[in-house]
């Protein structure tokens, strides 16, 4: 009895810590979704906000909030881009590395960017705008090359894929029109029977195609009248001149 109230109690605990485990995944799970949704949510009013500001606030303001919108722009379409193309390239794990050094640059000119935003003294963030634009340029000009390169190589892949196919089908295609077979040489000393006649099929012995299909009947020579031996040699005719 009491064996049996050990084994239920530890299955009682086993399912509660299953059940609490299961409980801690959920709510992970829920967490991590919640927070990519803010995330994204954020994301997209601050793009908003640049795209706003970009086109209407003229000045430095406007500049800053352009660089800001095209710099975020390109880093994060090199980000998909290559996080897509890693999963069924795995040759691409070497632009992760290089893209994650260079986001952060990215992000370091971003928070610069950002907080020149509220810099009141204009004159000064008007004079650094050269150099901002200039870093700005070299870190998008480096995304947009490793985002370039891994869709050429997606799309040679494809193509390489694609051309394999069409020779593949080409050759199916072309098999399968060929349906009508050549008639099949017969075997060398076999006897062909058909399309004769049926007298032609008796056997030998009978009647007279038995006569025309066996072989002659080779005779012994007359011993009376052989007057040479088979190793003498035949005498040539003597030639008059």
């Amino acid at each position: 009895m009491e064996a049996v109230i050990l084994i239920l109690g530890l299955l009682f605990f086993a399912f509660v810590a299953l059940g609490v485990y299961a409980t801690v995944k959920v709510v992970g799970a829920a967490k991590r979704g919640v927070d990519r949704t803010i995330t994204q949510a954020r994301r997209a009013v601050e793009d908003t906000a640049l795209r706003a500001k970009s086109y209407g606030q003229p000045g430095v303001v406007g500049e800053l909030a352009q660089l800001r919108l095209a710099l975020r722009t390109s880093m994060r379409a090199t980000q998909e881009a290559l996080l897509a193309g890693a999963v069924e390239d795995a040759s691409l794990s070497e632009s992760l590395g290089l893209f994650r050094r260079l986001s952060v640059h990215g992000h370091q000119l971003d928070d610069e960017l950002k907080r020149l935003e509220r810099e009141p003294d204009r004159a000064t963030v008007a004079s650094l705008l050269p150099g901002l634009k200039q870093r700005t340029e070299r870190i998008t000009q480096s995304a947009d090359a490793l985002r370039w390169a891994a869709r050429d190589r997606a799309r040679r892949f494809t193509d390489d894929d694609l051309d394999t196919l069409n020779a593949q089908i080409d050759v199916e295609a072309e098999a399968l029109r060929h349906w009508t077979q050549e008639p099949q040489e017969p075997v060398r000393g076999q006897e062909q029977w058909q399309g004769r006649p049926s007298s032609d099929r008796q056997g030998p012995g009978t009647g007279r195609g038995a006569a025309d299909d066996t072989a002659p009947v080779i005779t012994a020579r007359d011993a009376r009248g052989q007057t040479e031996y088979p190793w003498q040699k035949v005498a040539r005719p003597e030639t008059t001149n």
